[in-house]
């Protein structure tokens, strides 16, 4: 995937909001829908993408429409691309090569996907998935992605846990993965 100058979120406690505020979102400005589903009962985030102005003017009109609904809303200036392919699930990699593995879990989808941001962009790991920030590097590198990820959550009070597992066993990593 190219460089995105930037990416849109908006997490909502509503699914039907959601439908509502996607719509609205994505006639505000010149966006791309990268995604927009249930992530839980009940929870519903959407993530759109494109040039920096396009994406504040919609994430703006969706937060608008959102109402009481909104659970949080934020915008991510040159997303590193390896995020989206994690969003998409669209990471393979083989359990043989794993030296260790890194999870950082946040409160809400929308702060996940800024630590995952953070974590990639500070060592060299590949993220595996985005529902928590799941990485996988050789110990060094898995170290710093979840301290770098880590920090972002915690300055804004989203962190609910990390971990590092050096050489993770094959049945763990099908679990995860």
């Amino acid at each position: 995937m190219s460089e995105i100058s930037s990416i849109g979120l908006i997490e909502l406690s509503s699914v039907a909001t959601g439908y509502v505020v996607e719509d609205v979102m994505l006639k505000a400005g010149s966006v791309q829908l990268l995604m927009a589903r249930s992530i839980c009962s009940g929870k519903f985030l959407i993530a759109v993408a494109g040039d920096v102005t396009s994406v504040q003017a919609a994430v703006e009109a969706g937060g608008v429409a959102a109402g009481p609904s909104l659970i949080e809303r934020r915008q991510i200036a040159r997303v590193h691309p390896s995020v989206l392919a994690a969003i998409s699930n669209a990471v393979d990699i083989d359990p043989r090569q794993l030296r260790s593995i890194g999870i950082v879990e946040t409160f809400s989808a929308a702060s996940i996907i800024e630590a995952a941001d953070a974590a990639v962009k500070s060592a060299n790991v590949t993220l595996l998935r985005i529902h928590l920030v799941l990485m996988a590097g050789d110990v060094a590198s898995v170290q710093a992605a979840v301290a770098a990820g880590s920090k972002v959550a915690g300055e804004e009070g989203m962190l609910v846990g990390r971990g590092v597992i050096p050489a993770p066993s094959e049945e763990l990593f099908r679990d995860y993965i």
